[in-house]
């Protein structure tokens, strides 16, 4: 039984010289389900007027997992963004372990972590679980990088969003991983990607996202077929704006695989 498999693509990173909503319907006309960054800089009623399925978006605006200040902000701006994300019909609202600012750099950095924010964290991703069950939505925790793109960001590593979301094992609260970060900050994407197979963790596990990278072709096209997931998600995509060809003629190397259901979220 051949299985068909939902694409999401990153609309904040395609097209920047065209207005958001343009890209958005784009996307939508092409057949993508849409991911969003954050949402104060739109326009929500054109977004709206898309009726695109937005994948993601991010689930605050500002705020820290592991402290006392931190947890009530992120808290506060979650809930802010809980009413445009039913708004829009988000699936789900991205949540990392500090709040990001300019090129994706932690607004507070922090080198060290203690056993004490470890407590903190749980505990606020419970109150955020808490708050997601009153309101009907879901949230997931993102992974990152800290070599590259994201250092000084608390629990980014995939291990660390893994044992978390253990941790509070709550159903609205769920882990997006991301292999594109995963293969950049701990070199270990395949066997991170075998350690979520087993069935305590899949319920945990809606999606994940894959970046460009050099071992990620390789990776995913001889291994990842073999170790039944459902929910891998992936960037096939070349580093580069050509969003149309490149889907179709990758997907053929998992097709032929009945248990990979491959959702892609494009970083081009």
């Amino acid at each position: 039984m051949p299985y068909q498999f939902p694409l999401a693509v990153c609309a904040e990173m395609l097209w920047q010289d065209k207005p958001i909503e343009w890209r958005v319907s784009k996307l939508t006309e092409m057949g993508f389900a849409v991911g969003l960054w954050n949402w104060p800089a739109h326009d929500l009623d054109k977004l709206e007027k898309t009726k695109a399925n937005f994948s993601i978006m991010n689930g605050y605006l500002r705020g820290r997992l592991a402290d006392d200040e931190g947890a009530a902000e992120l808290l506060a701006t979650a809930k802010e963004t809980i009413v445009v994300g039913k708004r829009l019909n988000v699936d789900r609202l991205n949540l990392h372990g500090t709040g990001l600012g300019e090129g994706g750099l932690p607004v507070q950095p922090c080198e060290t972590v203690t056993g004490a924010m470890w407590l903190k964290a749980v505990d606020t991703l419970n109150r955020v679980a808490d708050l997601a069950d009153k309101e009907g939505v879901v949230f997931a925790l993102e992974n990152l990088n800290l070599p590259v793109d994201h250092p000084g960001v608390p629990f980014a590593l995939a291990e660390d969003t893994l044992a978390l979301v253990a941790a509070v094992n709550r159903p609205n609260l769920k882990l997006n991983l991301d292999l594109y970060h995963v293969q950049i900050g701990e070199g270990n994407l395949i066997e991170f990607a075998e350690n979520v197979c087993p069935s305590s963790v899949k319920s945990k596990l809606p999606m994940c996202q894959v970046g460009r990278n050099p071992e990620l072709e390789k990776s995913i096209t001889q291994r990842l077929p073999k170790l039944s997931i459902k929910w891998a998600t992936g960037d096939l995509l070349p580093w580069k704006r050509t969003p149309l060809v490149i889907p179709r003629r990758q997907l053929k190397h998992f097709k032929r695989h009945s248990q990979l259901l491959m959702l892609v979220n494009s970083r081009i």
